[in-house]
């Protein structure tokens, strides 16, 4: 694991712009807050040279505490090479006001070099032999279904669906997706991975407190290290950034429920889809809404047109039973609202195009240790699942996002399996509001 800071400067042409530290700005805008000097009378007042000690005469001057302050930062950016695609994904979900991207599982190694090493991950010592032998394994079945589908691909080629234009540049690009995709169902959710992300110091300093109040090895040692780089920028707001009673109570409540739940449901058969989706419309009664829903869809170009009050008021939470935590990895990334899983296995997922039979040892085996770690009360049996494990997902927003997640989704080039997902959230949407039927534009996923 390799945390790197990195720090923002201004480009040539903002030569003549006041230059501030992240934490000179936040003390400059904390006190413009409480001046109606101007904010080029504040840094009359600042020494650029010395931007410490005016960071610290306006903190003291200011009756600001440090949680209201940190937001005012600007985007302070790490980039966290070699983390598991679990700590990917919780940091993520923690992070709900991070902008970020994390590698895709068309780009990264899949072999066990790609693994951090068992007592890293908190595995018990005398499973790691055995947990590192269904790793093996698990890599050893994506690289054969990776093969056996990419010769298909290019023996039935209609089966990417390829545009009618597509340049053979496009063509092999397109082939490989559509086996890359299929196969990564067997991908650990141990394998190493990249990720970057960019928040204020405040929202840093609290995402940095869950990671260290997690009873997870692996994520208590990325807070230090995030805390590490952070101190270098933002030096007074991280220190409020270690572990909290209040946070690692809940985080131990959490495990508990989640251990709980995945004994009962521990399972590698596949589990059919269900989906449920629930509209609130109620509004207080001297407020009313009285917008009809296609006022306020009508007048976008596309997906990332406004939307008007009928759909922004509207509370929309949606929920699958058994999301593939291959697909978890990105639908856990839109920011809104709050998702939550208690990412357990609960069935396995493999596409149609790839028969289970020849896997069935493999995912006898998976399931064991996953069994045996649940059994023991262990946080690491987290890293005993693969992409294809199947958990309840749900996320609680508002109509207008659920709108825009569900047009991304099922639109072009997204994942076959996402569409499948969004398209049966729309299906009951549409049972709610089927007003909205017209103006929502619901894709193919085409091409693949």
């Amino acid at each position: 694991m390799r945390i790197t800071g990195l720090a923002l400067v201004p480009p040539p042409s903002a030569a003549d712009v006041p230059k501030v530290t992240p934490e000179l700005l936040a003390s400059v805008l904390a006190r413009y807050s409480r001046s109606n000097d101007g904010l080029a009378a504040i840094l009359a007042k600042v020494d650029l040279a010395n931007p410490d000690a005016s960071i610290d005469r306006i903190l003291k001057f200011v009756d600001y505490g440090h949680a209201s302050i940190g937001g005012l930062t600007g985007g302070l950016a790490i980039a966290l090479d070699g983390v598991s695609m679990w700590l990917a994904y919780k940091i993520f979900d923690l992070a709900t006001m991070a902008d970020g991207q994390e590698s895709s599982t068309r780009y990264i190694t899949m072999d066990a070099a790609n693994l951090p090493a068992p007592d890293e991950l908190g595995l018990p010592a005398d499973l790691a032999d055995r947990w590192r032998a269904v790793m093996a394994k698990s890599f050893a079945a994506y690289h054969a279904e990776y093969s056996r589908l990419d010769a298909l691909a290019t023996a039935e080629p209609q089966r990417v669906r390829l545009p009618a234009d597509a340049k053979p540049a496009v063509v092999a690009r397109l082939r490989k997706n559509y086996a890359l995709d299929r196969a990564r169902y067997f991908i650990p959710l141990a394998t190493r991975t990249n990720l970057g992300l960019v928040q204020s110091s405040r929202m840093w300093a609290t995402t940095v407190k869950h990671l260290d109040s997690l009873p997870h090895p692996e994520a208590r040692a990325a807070a230090q290290l995030i805390r590490d780089e952070l101190l270098k920028q933002s030096p007074r707001l991280m220190r409020h950034s270690s572990a909290e009673k209040s946070f690692e109570e809940q985080a131990r409540q959490e495990l508990a429920a989640s251990l709980a739940l995945g004994r009962e449901r521990l399972s590698s058969a596949p589990l059919a889809d269900e989906v449920w989706v629930h509209v609130d419309r109620a509004t207080p009664p001297f407020l009313p809404e009285t917008q009809p829903v296609a006022e306020a869809l009508r007048h976008r170009a596309n997906r990332y047109g406004h939307q008007g009050t009928s759909t922004r008021r509207r509370r929309v939470a949606f929920a699958w039973n058994n999301l593939a935590l291959a697909e978890l990895r990105d639908l856990n990334r839109h920011r809104t609202g709050h998702r939550f899983t208690p990412l357990i296995q609960a069935g396995f997922y493999l596409p149609p195009e790839i028969d289970r039979a020849p896997h069935a040892a493999l995912l006898t085996e998976q399931l064991a240790l996953t069994r045996e770690l649940l059994a023991r009360g262990s946080p690491a049996y987290v890293y005993s699942l693969l992409l294809g494990a199947q958990t309840p997902f749900e996320h609680s927003t508002h109509a207008d996002k659920f709108i825009y997640e569900a047009e991304l989704r099922t639109g072009m080039g997204a994942h076959f399996r996402y569409a499948e997902h969004l398209s049966a959230a729309l299906r009951a949407f549409f049972a709610e509001v089927p007003e909205a039927r017209d103006w929502v534009v619901e894709g193919t996923a085409e091409p693949e």
